[in-house]
């Protein structure tokens, strides 16, 4: 049985789920210069039509029906819904509850529990990109847990803390919530091996030859927990634009396992560049085929080009594990995906190459450019 958290002050939360309220804490307030660099032009983009894969599908017809929807999903825009899941929906709405309880707290105790929890906010990465943001970032330890995650400078890649200051037995308030997302972290890896698993039969490929990438015990997974609090109101009461919680971007790894609370703001690029807004499941999980995967694939899986703005009245949280490969891991396009041709689009390179060579670029810039053939 997992109980939802309270807020500091022992109220509930009430903006997980409903309207903020204008008391909600919020992170560090950007500068009216920040603010600029995030804002976008007011749109309304169409609706996007997501593919759904059931994972549960029993083998025979139904599970290679889903196989295929799940290919023909990575071919067309790289981004499908998973039901028939297992992720106990009690685990996650704990976990979610437990993460928007700590991000209500004030803003200096956020930033002095940072070392336990990977808080961070504004700042994504170290090349200059900002966002109405403020996250939690942990690495996945070989059986399966999270250790908060550092940037040690700019120079280097982001490393798992050495000791977490608040670990899962913790009786500090940051100890609940690193215990909830290690269970749940556990939960959703094996998940995202299922996933990979069900692509790799659509492949012709053998059960393990994608899985086998994000479950040893050297891949290099992690876990981010996202909160873009409501979009401030404009000076004066006249309207606001846009703002960028998360700028545009494809992900690096070799899929993304997304969970929100139900507030909309994601959205995907399609295949013809047009942006489509993703709406909000609170009982399934999102998949974003990420850059490794559309390198393995020799192109064929589409890595998907994605951002999140910020709702105007509702906080957004959400969840994603990240699953990559143990950084000594060569990547490649797989021999059994080259085609008749036989041309490999891209050269061979190492997890670590590819990751120190993005962690230098801005969000928006194409990774996989100084990769290809």
């Amino acid at each position: 049985m997992y109980t939802l958290p309270r807020s500091p002050s022992h109220a509930p939360c009430p903006w997980l789920y409903k309207e903020a309220t204008t008391h909600q804490p919020a992170m560090v307030v950007l500068a009216k210069g920040e603010l600029a660099q995030i804002s976008l032009p007011a749109a309304h983009p169409p609706v996007a039509d997501v593919p759904t894969v059931d994972l549960s599908a029993p083998a025979g017809p139904e599970r290679e029906a889903a196989a295929r929807a799940l290919v023909a999903a990575c071919e067309e825009n790289g981004f499908f819904r998973v039901t028939g899941h297992g992720v106990p929906a009690e685990l996650a709405r704990a976990a979610e509850a437990e993460a928007a309880a700590f991000f209500a707290w004030p803003q200096e105790e956020k930033e002095e529990a940072a070392p336990a929890v990977g808080y961070g906010s504004k700042r994504i990465g170290v090349s200059g990109d900002l966002g109405w943001i403020e996250y939690l970032l942990l690495g996945v330890t070989p059986g399966g847990g999270a250790v908060p995650v550092t940037f040690a400078s700019s120079s280097t890649l982001p490393c798992a803390a050495a000791a977490a200051v608040g670990s899962s037995t913790s009786s500090t308030p940051a100890g609940p919530l690193r215990g909830l997302l290690e269970e749940y972290t556990v939960a959703v890896r094996r998940m995202a091996s299922a996933v990979l698993e069900l692509m790799a039969e659509g492949l012709g490929l053998s059960g393990g030859a994608l899985a086998r990438l994000v479950t040893r015990e050297d891949s290099d997974c992690m876990l981010r927990v996202n909160h873009y609090p409501p979009r401030p109101a404009a000076e004066g009461g006249g309207g606001a634009p846009s703002l960028t919680g998360f700028g545009e971007h494809t992900d690096p790894q070799i899929i993304s396992v997304l969970r929100s609370n139900g507030t909309s703001g994601l959205e995907i690029a399609l295949r013809g560049g047009e942006w489509a807004a993703v709406p909000p499941d609170v009982d399934a999980f999102f998949v974003n085929v990420g850059d490794t995967l559309q390198v393995l694939t020799n192109g064929r899986f589409r890595s998907v080009r994605h951002r999140v703005v910020v709702n105007s009245e509702r906080s957004r949280v959400s969840m994603i594990f990240f699953g990559g490969p143990p950084l000594g891991e060569r990547l490649a396009p797989l021999p059994e995906l080259l085609g008749d041709g036989g041309r490999s689009r891209y050269r061979e390179f190492t997890w670590a190459e590819f990751k120190n060579s993005g962690y230098r670029t801005r969000l928006a810039e194409d990774r996989l450019s100084p990769f290809e053939n």
